[in-house]
């Protein structure tokens, strides 16, 4: 056993040595080495306390102690796989049974999102038997080989889009196809979706699913427009596919509204498969597909056993109780609902003020602010996204960015992030874009002046 902690650098070296290289680090001319953390805080080797506004895994809170406490008591009983019968698997399902829409009823528990989506993809396939797959642009799926594949922002750097893809813009009112401006942006996205449907039937492609996050994120922090997933899986479902809402990002209350962000779309839209991760276990790797009887049937009707070792044990499963228990008891969606409110409101306050802020857009504690280099074109302000969040880093703030241009501010914090919180970093935001609004004008003085 060290007698003494690592140094930072000592701990960077080793990774570099060790890890590979594509496993990326934030800030990494000069990232952060965290030792510990508490609610929406975390700690450096030296005790200095950042503002976590990204870390949607810790939903609930970093090492919440209830979270913690249902871990360790259920760790020392018994942790096994799900062939046995135990109460927490199934106490499990029924608790999240009643947080979703009935005909969502057949559960399957897994250890990550990608394992999630993965099933997912292999429930629709043999459901409708048809193999095509219609996606967002700039969606992230997972990690895995299937998901690479229907996954536009890693398949574009990679083999490219395979024959069974299919890309549809995505739903963004604000820099898409289909602006604030359009008349029915709802109407014509969704028949963006149509007339891929159309194409592909054209070349004998048969559609299996429309595969969306409910609310994008790696595009850009996305609010679709409420309706278009209805009218997209009205199409969808003509063609002889199902809808799959990916809410590995963004369930479990964190829209504030409702406990899923697949229902702002409005009380009439179901999706057919349901996924979940990430904010699911507050850390602990635990992941769920729900979906309809008839989609759990047909694949059970293959006579070949879904098992998955770790997936349902009663250990994950104590802590997705406990979980649930923290977001209820301690009124986490209403708190979202509340807070973010109020941070929305102070972003919008510096978009009147600063320029570069193009847009603010959310609903609850998942908010993305868009930075732009002009008002007229929108262009992405990519460089100075880039610039701002390292600065946030130094102020011990800790913040990124998504997009396509890399440009969008993403709010996405533990949900017991506070309105004195959002007052801290909306105001150091503003700080720093005052200065480099106050930079850029001596620039153009001494430019003016050099001519």
């Amino acid at each position: 056993m060290r007698p003494e902690p690592r140094s930072r650098d000592e701990t960077l070296a080793l990774r570099r040595r060790l890890v590979g290289s594509s496993c990326k680090l934030f800030f990494s001319n000069d990232p952060v080495k965290i030792v510990k953390a508490k609610g929406q805080y975390m700690y450096d080797e030296n005790g200095r306390q950042y503002l976590d506004c990204i870390n949607n895994v810790a939903h609930v809170g970093h090492c919440h102690p209830a979270i913690v406490k249902a871990a360790h008591e259920q760790s020392q009983l018994l942790n096994t796989n799900s062939r046995y019968l135990h109460d927490n698997l199934v106490d499990y399902a029924e608790r999240l049974s009643k947080t979703l829409p009935g005909k969502l009823c057949t559960f399957y528990f897994l250890n990550s999102g990608s394992e999630a989506n993965d099933l997912a993809l292999r429930l629709a396939r043999q459901y409708t038997k048809h193999e095509d797959v219609i996606v967002l642009d700039h969606a992230y799926h997972g990690h895995l080989t299937s998901l690479i594949d229907i996954s536009p922002y890693k398949f574009r750097n990679l083999e490219g889009q395979k024959e069974w893809v299919h890309v549809a813009p995505v739903p963004d009112t604000y820099r898409g196809i289909y602006r604030e401006d359009h008349e029915d942006s709802v109407t014509a996205y969704a028949n963006e979706v149509k007339n891929i449907i159309e194409q592909a039937q054209k070349r004998g492609r048969k559609i299996a699913a429309f595969f969306a996050e409910s609310l994008p994120s790696v595009g850009g922090q996305i609010i679709p427009p409420a309706g278009y997933f209805q009218k997209a899986a009205e199409h969808v479902r003509k063609a002889g596919g199902i809808f799959i809402a990916d809410e590995i990002q963004v369930g479990f209350g964190r829209v504030g509204k409702h406990f899923w962000a697949f229902q702002l779309q409005g009380e009439d839209f179901v999706p057919d498969i349901v996924t979940m991760g990430k904010p699911i276990g507050n850390g602990h790797p635990i992941a769920c597909v729900a979906t309809t009887t008839e989609i759990a049937e047909a694949f059970a009707a293959t006579g070949v056993e879904y098992f998955n070792t770790f997936g349902g044990n009663p250990v994950s499963c104590a802590i997705g109780l406990a979980v649930l228990d923290v977001i209820e008891k301690e009124h986490l969606q209403a708190h979202a609902t509340e807070v973010g409110n109020f941070l929305t409101e102070l972003l919008k306050e510096q978009k009147m003020k600063h320029p570069i802020i193009g847009d603010v857009r959310g609903s609850g504690l998942f908010i993305g602010v868009d930075l732009i280099k002009d008002q007229a074109e929108r262009t992405p302000a990519t460089a100075e996204a880039e610039y701002l969040v390292t600065r946030l880093k130094e102020e011990y703030i800790l913040l990124s960015t998504d997009g396509p241009g890399r440009n969008v501010l993403k709010f996405k914090p533990p949900m017991c992030f506070n309105k004195e919180d959002a007052r801290f970093v909306v105001g150091t935001i503003d700080k720093l874009l005052t200065a480099m609004e106050k930079e850029d004008l001596n620039q153009q003085q001494t430019s003016t002046g050099a001519t």
